[in-house]
């Protein structure tokens, strides 16, 4: 299993562990499907009403997809086939709160996990960039879920420089994608409080809360993402060019954090 789950941490609470630490948290197909499977039996799930999902260890909260593992693509240039767009709780229709509790790095495909949090807390040595362009890849996905909850232009900055600059805790915070931040190993105590709380309160309104807010920027979401299969078609770099990049790990030295 790559996911550890606790589901008495809290009265009402549910702890989702990606528990892949020897690999950073990193995503596999196997863990892709855990998620999913995971976000959709907790719609049935009536003792549970709210979740916190964090990554083992404090090295990373996630790093994204396993670079590890191939998917097959479809020889269409109009398909990508991308199993980390069913990770989300959003995405298996489940409206019951997840907050994000971060430690360490969360880069790449670990915005398709905060895209669809409620809210994030994150550890103050907690780093979070995005390393598409260093490999010659768009940063489709990831930069529209992140455009929903920073401002455009620190977006565009993360996007763009890559892994030559990381966003600090502090910086998440004050732009927005961070709402506490805490002390080192405190991040799920913290997420878990908070948690407890809304499962005290009645779960049809905190659905429905959930969902109006979602909604509210659910339009423009869903016709930036139309673009994106697209986007990553034409503008990434054969998967055997992005390998060579990814070896060299980007040509430079260590990024720079804000």
């Amino acid at each position: 299993m790559a996911l550890r789950i606790e589901r008495e941490a809290a009265a009402g609470v549910v702890l989702v562990t990606l528990d892949r630490p020897a690999k950073l948290n990193a995503i596999d197909l196997e863990t892709a499907a855990e998620l999913a499977s995971l976000w959709q039996e907790l719609r049935y799930d009536e003792s549970i009403r709210a979740a916190v999902l964090t990554g083992a260890g404090t090295r990373a909260f996630c790093t994204g997809i396993d670079r590890g593992i191939e998917v097959p693509q479809p020889s269409s240039p109009y398909a990508v086939d991308d199993p980390l767009l069913r990770i989300g709780p959003k995405a298996n229709d489940l409206w019951k709160p997840v907050i994000a509790a971060v430690e360490g790095m969360a880069c790449g495909g670990a915005f398709y996990l905060l895209g669809e949090a409620e809210f994030v807390v994150a550890s103050r040595e907690a780093t979070f960039f995005d390393p598409h362009t260093t490999y010659g890849m768009v940063s489709a996905y990831e930069a529209i879920a992140m455009a929903q909850r920073m401002p455009y232009g620190e977006v565009a900055r993360m996007s763009l420089m890559g892994t030559a600059e990381r966003v600090s805790a502090e910086r998440a915070y004050a732009v927005g994608l961070v709402s506490e931040v805490t002390e080192p190993c405190g991040t799920v105590a913290a997420a878990l409080r908070s948690a407890a709380v809304i499962a005290g309160y009645p779960t049809d309104a905190v659905q429905g809360t959930v969902r109006a807010v979602w909604s509210a920027k659910e339009a423009a979401r869903t016709q930036a993402m139309a673009q994106a299969p697209a986007l990553i078609a034409l503008g990434n770099l054969p998967p055997d060019r992005q390998a060579e990049l990814f070896g060299a790990r980007g040509g430079g030295g260590e990024p720079r954090v804000r």
